[in-house]
Order: C-alpha cells, then sequence, then structure tokens
C-alpha cells in the first residue's frame, strides 16, 4: 500500500493523542506510555483514533472485541489497492467515480471496517453480517449514530447460513469484494492454552466474546467455507479475501486454491510497529491481475507458493526513449492485436485474443496479404490484457525501463511469451 495513505506507517504518538483527546488522557501514563493490559484504556484508544483521524464515533462494549485502527484501516488500504488495480478501466490507480460494494463477514461490534472504508471512499458502500445479536444491535447503532444508514446495512445471520448469501439474506447480484477477520481458534481449550504458553502477557488486553474468538475448525476451516462458497458463485464476487492470525495458515489456504484451480491470487502481511503481524489472503475467479506490490507482499514467502509476477522489466541502455518508443509501437501495430500507444505518456495498452506474435502467426498474416485487422478483438474475453510503459532513469538518462504489466489473462506463458517477444524487438534481436 501507498506509504501516505498509512497514517499509521509509525507508532502512534500517545502524548500527542492525549492533548487532543481528554477522554485518553487519563489513561496514558507520565512516560508517555500506554497500559495496554488495561481493557478500558485500548478501547478509549479505538475511539479517540476513530474520532481524530476519521471523525467517527463509536461504543464498544465492554464484554465484545475492540478493534485496533491501525491494524484495520491496513486491511481496508490492500484491499483499495486491490481493486484499484484491477479495475475494467484498467488504469491502474484509483478511479473516484467506479462505486464499489463490499462485504464484511463478521462486522463484530462496531463495524469498524465498513465504517473505514465508506470514511475513506465516498463510492464504496458495504454490507455487514454477524451471527452475534449483541454484535448486530450494536453495530446498527454505530453506523446510525455516524449516519452512513444509506450506505452501510448490518444483516443478522445464522452459524447454519452460507458465509456469502448474495440469493438469500443480502439479496444482491454480485459484489466487488469480500472480507473477513475469522476467528483464530478451533476450540476455547486451544485459546486457553495459546494464552498460557506465551511467555509474557499478552500486549494488549483482549476483551473478545467466545463466538468472535473461536470457530469449529478455526480460521483455516473458516477460509475454506469461503473457498467453497466461491467455486459456487464464482464470478459473483470479483475478490474474496480474509485476515488471518497465523501466517502458516497463509500457506495452507495458498496450496487448497491451487488444488482448486486457481491461479489469480494475493497475498500480503499487515506489520505495525514491532508488536502485531497479520496477515491476509484473496483471491478471484476472474482473470484481472493485481500488481506485484499488491499481490506479493509477504517478505519470505515460499517462491513456489506466491502469485506469478504481473510485472516484467528490462532495461536498454544504448537508445533513446524516443528510438524504443517509436519502435515499440511500430511492432506492435503490426500485431493483429487492439493497440492504443500515447507516446506522450510513454504508455500503451494492448489486447490479444491469441499468441499472434509467433513465427506462425505472423506468416500466416504475410501470407493472406492482409493487414493486422483488430475487428473482432474484445476486450472483455480477450486472452491477454498489457499495459506497456517506458520509463527514464534520472540519474542515468541513458537507460530507458521497459516495464510491461500484465492486466489481464489467465495463461502466465502466453504472457511470459509476449514479454520474450517484446524484448527481443526492442534490443534488435
Amino acid at each position: 500500500m501507498r506509504a501516505a495513505r498509512n497514517i499509521y506507517k509509525d507508532d502512534v504518538d500517545f502524548t500527542t493523542l492525549a492533548l487532543q483527546s481528554p477522554a485518553f488522557a487519563k489513561y496514558v501514563k507520565p512516560n508517555g506510555q500506554l497500559d495496554f493490559s488495561d481493557p478500558d484504556a485500548v478501547r478509549q484508544l479505538t475511539k479517540s483514533l476513530l474520532k481524530r483521524d476519521f471523525n467517527l464515533n463509536v461504543e464498544i462494549p465492554d464484554n465484545r472485541l475492540c478493534p485496533p485502527v491501525p491494524n484495520r484501516l491496513n486491511y481496508i488500504l490492500w484491499l483499495q489497492d486491490l481493486l484499484d488495480t484491477t479495475g475494467d478501466q484498467y488504469r491502474d490507480d484509483y478511479d473516484p467515480d467506479r462505486s464499489v460494494l463490499g462485504l464484511d463477514i463478521g462486522t463484530g461490534c462496531c463495524s469498524i471496517y465498513p465504517l473505514l472504508g465508506c470514511t475513506t471512499r465516498p463510492q464504496w458502500d458495504f454490507l455487514a453480517t454477524d451471527i452475534d445479536d449483541e454484535n448486530v444491535r450494536t453495530a446498527r447503532e454505530n453506523v446510525t449514530i455516524n449516519e452512513y444508514d444509506d450506505r452501510i446495512r448490518v444483516f443478522k445471520t445464522e452459524p447454519k447460513d452460507d458465509l456469502i448469501p448474495l440469493d438469500t439474506k443480502l439479496d444482491v447480484q454480485r459484489l466487488d469484494f469480500t472480507m473477513c477477520n475469522p476467528p483464530f481458534y478451533a476450540s476455547r481449550e486451544e485459546m486457553i492454552a495459546s494464552a498460557q504458553a506465551k511467555e509474557r502477557p499478552p500486549f494488549s488486553a483482549c476483551t473478545g466474546d467466545e463466538v468472535e474468538m473461536v470457530t469449529e475448525g478455526g480460521e483455516i476451516a473458516f477460509v475454506y467455507r469461503m473457498i467453497e462458497e466461491s467455486l459456487r458463485l464464482r464470478e459473483r464476487v470479483v475478490w474474496y479475501s480474509s485476515m488471518l492470525g497465523k501466517l502458516s495458515s497463509v500457506s495452507v489456504i495458498v496450496e487448497k486454491l491451487m488444488e482448486h484451480g486457481n491461479n489469480n491470487y494475493a497475498v500480503t502481511e499487515f506489520v505495525q510497529g514491532s508488536k502485531t503481524k497479520r496477515w491476509a489472503v484473496a483471491w478471484s475467479w476472474t482473470d484481472l491481475r493485481p500488481s506485484m506490490k499488491v499481490a506479493r507482499g509477504i517478505p519470505g514467502f515460499p517462491k513456489h507458493l506466491l502469485p506469478f509476477p504481473s510485472e516484467f522489466m528490462f532495461e536498454i541502455t544504448d537508445q533513446s526513449i524516443d528510438n524504443i518508443s517509436d519502435k515499440i509501437d511500430k511492432e506492435l501495430s503490426n500485431l493483429r492485436i487492439h493497440w492504443t500507444w500515447r507516446k506522450n505518456l510513454a504508455t500503451g495498452v494492448g489486447f490479444a485474443m491469441d499468441n499472434v506474435w509467433s513465427r506462425q502467426a505472423r506468416r500466416k498474416l504475410q501470407n493472406s496479404a492482409a493487414t493486422a485487422d483488430t475487428m473482432g478483438i474484445d476486450e472483455s474475453t480477450a486472452a491477454l490484457g498489457f499495459k506497456v510503459q517506458l520509463k527514464q532513469d534520472r540519474i542515468e538518462e541513458k537507460c530507458v525501463r521497459v516495464v510491461v504489466r500484465w492486466l489481464k489473462g489467465s495463461d502466465s506463458v502466453l504472457f511470459e511469451s509476449f514479454c520474450g517477444m517484446l524484448k527481443r524487438k526492442v534490443e534488435g534481436r
């Protein structure tokens, strides 16, 4: 995620927050620290941050999970980047006119994800579900307090219901994304054993009810349910996603996705200071490919479990950027693809229905004595969508980077083949 949008990339300054929030000030120690073992202090921290930074007013019951704001914002920002880099306009950045509808599965006592999402993105709307009556009641109250009733709807569901009940409880045709922060533990005994196994007390007081922290089979089984439902719903949801409390869970879930033939997924980690780490996985049955930074966000993650790189870059040092620009435009204009090159931006976007740059395809085109007719090329059904950008090194002006971005498609071999062809042509081979 872009650091400028993450206002909590550094630890929260409690002393400054205390000056801005009298209700929080009484919990700050003389040395500027906070007692995170005090549930009241933790709740007030969340309430004060939401008020100061997002003008949100929330009430958090004493006996329900208190959501940490920086961690929740991290998830929202990642989803924003995921959707921004897989839009049907292929902008690869924020489209302020794009309407988005998301589902928060297990929204909790204050619906923090929908509130943060609606506050930071004016065109985002949310549906939210929870199986706990108390959470549903207080979530609805918090939505109403902040005057988001027209953009956030909270539904009560049952444990036996689908996690993504599009046709029943929600009554909607499609969603842009789902998000979820499932219970970590498979049983009450596991939750107690986990707490006892820690050498030090938990960094932050946990006030969550068992219904929020325990589910049969733990977080892996929960996400498995989501995967099974996604196999039925397919492209009715663009991106399915979930946060995870254990890094080991990410590998297991990615392997399960691979078993089901999914090759369009994204993984990331959320780091807050030096104290808290969480992870997330998202998958799509569409062929819109997210950027590398969004999809491959876990340092040190096993390479064979990372999604295929959606960017290919090579450098040219003996040609001017104008010369390279003209060469790329001429070469791709002669192929039977839909190609648009904007020389002033040194950027072009193209779509191909199949491999039309192979020797066999070129020979066939030559023998037919026809030009590269682009009629019949449909972006929505194209086998490959790509963007080509030229970037000049500011320090070494003679160096030009050619960046090929995989925008659309499910065939990584086709993308590799295209990149290899383009590199050879630009290098004059």
